[in-house]
């Protein structure tokens, strides 16, 4: 059985499917404007960015399909939307940068983790280019041969 990799303690959610979908090409780091319900949800680590992307439009952007768990203990008077936008916080110079390269085919803008920084919720999102089928297949073949030479490098050691 394989072991599966633990998340360093910060990390409150990943976006695998982003990584297997998409060429990483720069990564950006975003705050995240946030509900109070929101932020007690997060810390019981109750979000998925399974779909989730961001939208460019009117020199903003937002995280658009991450789905956040409201607690059964939260508020009560305020009605929670899990999958509601919220907007990411960028700088000018980061924006402009994500905007001229979104412009371009091939590429778009994706979520690939929450998680913490000190005491705020960070939102790291990357510039990518989409994969194809046969690049999705390459990549796989890779990782299966990387895997095959660490098994023989154990062996190999516990045999002298």
């Amino acid at each position: 059985m394989a072991k599966q990799k633990k998340q360093s303690p910060g990390t409150i959610a990943l976006n695998k499917k982003a990584l297997h979908d998409y060429f990483i090409e720069q990564k950006f780091e975003a705050g995240l404007v946030l509900a109070g319900w929101e932020v007690k949800s997060l810390r019981a680590g109750k979000a998925q960015l399974v779909d989730s992307y961001v939208l460019l439009k009117d020199g903003e952007a937002w995280l658009m399909g991450c789905h956040i768990t409201p607690l059964t203990t939260a508020s009560t008077h305020v009605i929670a939307d899990p999958t509601r936008t919220r907007k990411l916080l960028l700088n000018k110079r980061e924006l402009g940068k994500l905007f001229g390269a979104v412009q371009q085919k091939g590429y778009a803008c994706v979520a690939l983790s929450l998680y913490w920084k000190k005491h705020l919720i960070k939102c790291d999102i990357a510039l990518a280019k989409g994969k194809k089928e046969f690049d999705k297949r390459h990549t796989e073949k890779e990782r299966d041969s990387a895997r095959e030479i660490q098994r023989a490098m154990r062996t190999k050691g516990k045999d002298d």
